[in-house]
């Protein structure tokens, strides 16, 4: 890992479609406002695309930890759902749930597993850059059961 502090930049250029999305050296994006906003729906939105990273943060948070374990699982998934809604007059996230399910091939490691996957959350750079709550539900499943 390069030393702290790491800069992210994105360009958001104004198309008749939404916003294109450029960041150098990874292909553009274009996103649009989501249905529930007026938008077409059929496009990445802003609320979209934080919920994905939340999702693909966690996800690697989780690869980075069991690596580190040397944690053994076969395979990962994670839904998540942000709640938006108004608050005092503002319209935020006011709750974020992180559902990880994770699949493993030893049913001895289900208390490790689940360690580890609290780790991850803990772990999450998005989530803990965000104010909204946070809350987690898992699923350890075995393979063959």
């Amino acid at each position: 890992m390069q030393d702290m502090p790491h800069i992210y930049k994105v360009t958001a250029d104004s198309i008749p479609e939404g916003v294109m999305l450029s960041a150098s050296g990874i292909p553009d994006l274009c996103s649009s406002a989501p249905a529930e906003f007026g938008g077409p729906g059929d496009q990445w939105s802003p609320e979209t695309l934080l919920t994905g990273a939340v999702a693909d943060c966690f996800i690697l948070s989780f690869k980075a930890i069991a690596r580190a374990s040397r944690f053994e699982w076969i395979e990962i998934k994670c839904e998540v759902e942000a709640v938006l809604d108004r608050v005092a007059r503002r319209t935020l996230f006011t709750e974020i749930r992180v559902n990880p399910s994770l699949k493993i091939s030893d049913p001895e490691q289900i208390g490790k597993a689940e360690k580890l996957l609290r780790k991850a959350e803990a772990a999450c750079l998005i989530t803990n850059s965000l104010t909204a709550e946070i809350n987690m539900s898992i699923d350890i499943l075995v393979s063959g059961e």
